[in-house]
C-alpha cells in the first residue's frame, strides 16, 4: 500500500479489476511487470528476487515478465499456464489483475480470469498484428461482456516506433470488432519491455496523442459497469443473534448485485412472491440509510417472511425473469465433454439446484466467429449455445442485462467439479 494513502483512504478508493489477453510471447506479464515495477507497487524483496532469477537465466536485464510467471513450468518455457493475480494501488485506484494465458488450450483460464473485468487488455505483436488468437480473445471479452477493451500494440520498438503499423492494427482491429457486442474500445502504442507508454510517456512516439496505460486505467470510467437500475439483493445467510440484546432480531445478509435500495422501499421476495418493506440497512453495528452495488450488508423488513439462503429480494416494481426453460451460452470447462441429456448441478448467485442439459444448439468457431451446427459435441474450452431445464424455476436476467444475476456455473454432480461457465441469453 502507498505510504501517504491512509487506512480509511485505501477503504474508500474505488476498485478497478482488468485481465490480460493476447498471443504467447506478446508480452503480457512483461507488461504487468513494467506496470508494478514503474508504478513503484514492487516490494525490494521480490525485485531482489527477479534480479537473481534474471541473471540465472542468463539475461542482462531485470526480466519483469518472472514477477507474475510463478509456476516453474512456466518460467522455464516464458509463457504463462495458469491465471496469476497481482494487486496494487495508485492513489488514484486500487487494481486487481488477472494475468491470463494465451494458448488455445487454456481459454477456460482466460474465461475464469476475465468473468469479473471491467477492463479487457488486449495485446498484439506490433510485427504479426492481428492473428486469430486476437479474434478469439476479443470474442470472449465480448462474450463476458467487459465494458471496456484497450488494445495495446506492444513491441513498438521492433518495428521502429512506426505510426503507419499502429494504424493498420488498429483498423483491421476495428473491421472485425463490428461484429461483436463491445461497447468501448481504445487503442495504445506500447513497448513493454522498455517502458514506453506504459507508465511513462515515450519520446519515441510523438505521434501519439493519446494517454498512457496507467493514467487510463486511473481514470476510466467505470461507475456505469455496474447495472444501477435492477435491484437484486441475493440472500446469503441469515442473522439470529438471539441475544438479550438483539432478541428478536432477524437480518437477511448479502450483497446487492445490481441496483440499490434504501429503508422505505417495497420489496418482494422470491421465489415467495411476498411483498414487504425494508426497515432498516445494517453494516455490522453501523445503520445506513442506503446501500448500492457492489456493497454488502443486512437487510431487515416490516414482515416477518420465510426466508433463507437461496432466496432473492428484488424491487416490488422491478420484476425479474423466472422460469425452467433456459437458454445460456456455456464455455466448457470439463475435461470430460457435456453429456446432451446429461444431469448437472448449477450454482446461480446463492442457489444451488439440479438441471438436464436439453439440447445444444450450435457450437461457435471462435477462430471465424462462425456458428458450427454440424457437430455439436461440447469439449474442454469450446462455446456453444446450449438449452437447460432446472428442476425448480431460476430467478433470472439475461447476460446481457446483468452480469451477476445472468451468469451461473455448471458443476458435475458425481465429482463436484466445475465444468462450465454460463451466460443466459
Amino acid at each position: 500500500m502507498d505510504k501517504d494513502i491512509t487506512t480509511s483512504a485505501y477503504l474508500d478508493m474505488e476498485l478497478l479489476r482488468f485481465t490480460t489477453a493476447g498471443s504467447v510471447d506478446d508480452g503480457k506479464s512483461t507488461l504487468i511487470g513494467r506496470l508494478l515495477y514503474d508504478s513503484k507497487a514492487i516490494f525490494q524483496d521480490q525485485l531482489d528476487a527477479i534480479e537473481r532469477a534474471s541473471i540465472k537465466k542468463g539475461e542482462d536485464y531485470i526480466n519483469l515478465a518472472l514477477l507474475t510467471d510463478g509456476l516453474r513450468a512456466e518460467r522455464e518455457q516464458g509463457i504463462t499456464i495458469d491465471v496469476a493475480y497481482r494487486y496494487f494501488n495508485t492513489p488514484k485506484r486500487k487494481f486487481i489483475i488477472a494475468d491470463t494465458p494465451g494458448h488455445i488450450q487454456y481459454t477456460r483460464n482466460m474465461v475464469t480470469g476475465a468473468s469479473t473485468a471491467n477492463v479487457a487488455l488486449i495485446l498484439v505483436d506490433a510485427r504479426h498484428g492481428v492473428i486469430e488468437q486476437t479474434i478469439r480473445h476479443a470474442y470472449i471479452a465480448s462474450l463476458l461482456r467487459i465494458p471496456h477493451v484497450v488494445v495495446c500494440v506492444n513491441k513498438m520498438d521492433l518495428v521502429e516506433f512506426r505510426e503507419e503499423v499502429f494504424s493498420s492494427i488498429q483498423k483491421r482491429f476495428m473491421d472485425f470488432s463490428t461484429h461483436l457486442d463491445i461497447q468501448d474500445v481504445r487503442f495504445i502504442p506500447i513497448s513493454a519491455l522498455n517502458g514506453d507508454n506504459v507508465v511513462d510517456r515515450s519520446v519515441k512516439m510523438n505521434w501519439y496523442e493519446g494517454p498512457t496505460l496507467m493514467y487510463l486505467l486511473e481514470n476510466i470510467y467505470i461507475s456505469n459497469d455496474y447495472n444501477q437500475l435492477d435491484a437484486r439483493f441475493p440472500v446469503q445467510y441469515v442473522i439470529r443473534p438471539q441475544t438479550n440484546e438483539y432478541h428478536d432480531y432477524r437480518g437477511y445478509a448479502g450483497r446487492m448485485a445490481s441496483g440499490s435500495f434504501k429503508v422505505g422501499d417495497k420489496v418482494k421476495v422470491l421465489p415467495s412472491g411476498f411483498t414487504s418493506t425494508i426497515k432498516t440497512i445494517d453494516l455490522w453495528k453501523e445503520p445506513l440509510e442506503s446501500i448500492t452495488a457492489p456493497q454488502s450488508a443486512i437487510i431487515t423488513l416490516d414482515d416477518d417472511l420465510d426466508i433463507s439462503r437461496g432466496c432473492m429480494i428484488v424491487s416490488a416494481e422491478n420484476g425479474i425473469r423466472q422460469g425452467q426453460d433456459i437458454d445460456l451460452m456455456v464455455c466448457w470447462l470439463g475435461e470430460k465433454p457435456m453429456i446432451s441429456g446429461g444431469k448437472y448441478i448449477i450454482k446461480h448467485t446463492t442457489s444451488d439446484l439440479k438441471c438436464m442439459i436439453k439440447e445444444v444448439k450450435y457450437k461457435v468457431d471462435i477462430n471465424t466467429l462462425e456458428k458450427v451446427y454440424e457437430n455439436k459435441s461440447i469439449g474442454l474450452n469450446d462455446i456453444g449455445c446450449i438449452s437447460i431445464r432446472t428442476t425448480k424455476p431460476l430467478f433470472f436476467d439475461s447476460y446481457r442485462q446483468n452480469r451477476f444475476t445472468g451468469s451461473l456455473v455448471v458443476i458435475d454432480e458425481a465429482t463436484n467439479v466445475t465444468v462450465g461457465a454460463g451466460m443466459i441469453i
